[in-house]
């Protein structure tokens, strides 16, 4: 039952470990738009922009959504759209493989912040996957990377 002693959990997951998951989720979009030779932008949060670090922008409400704004997709091979669509979720996968591993080994402690990072890890993984349209043109990664495998080449 949740209480209001859980407020605190409530808040260091919603504003810390949230945000960590859905930065690791863009960053994986990231990782392979560079990876193909694209430049891209890291957009955490929503609202006004609080700062930029190179293409890191970092906005007001930095716990809402992170995303990856990138361009260049039409001239990809189909395996390469795969894999910038499915970038994040592979993050997201391997962000919870680690953290599982350095739990098992003894490295981390067993505690609810790693709970939690791997409960919102699948919750991304799950929600990322689903074939649906977020709104005009904006397809989940997985409608996106079914579109790609789709697409005739």
């Amino acid at each position: 039952m949740f209480s209001l002693s859980d407020l605190d959990k409530f808040a260091w997951a919603f504003f810390v470990v949230l945000p960590i998951v859905s930065m690791i989720h863009a960053t994986g979009h990231q990782f392979f738009v560079c990876l193909f030779g694209e430049k891209g932008d890291l957009i955490i949060g929503k609202g006004k922009e609080l700062f930029c670090i190179g293409a890191i922008h970092v906005r007001l409400f930095y716990f809402v959504d992170a995303s990856c704004l990138y361009r260049g997709m039409e001239k990809k091979k189909r395996w390469q759209q795969i894999l910038i669509h499915g970038g994040g979720v592979l993050f997201n996968l391997l962000s919870i493989l680690v953290v599982n591993y350095l739990i098992t080994q003894g490295i981390l402690p067993k505690n609810s912040f790693f709970y939690q990072f791997v409960y919102f890890s699948l919750y991304h993984i799950f929600f990322s996957l689903l074939p649906f349209d977020y709104g005009e043109n904006a397809p989940s990664d997985g409608k996106s990377i079914l579109l790609a495998w789709k697409q005739q080449k």
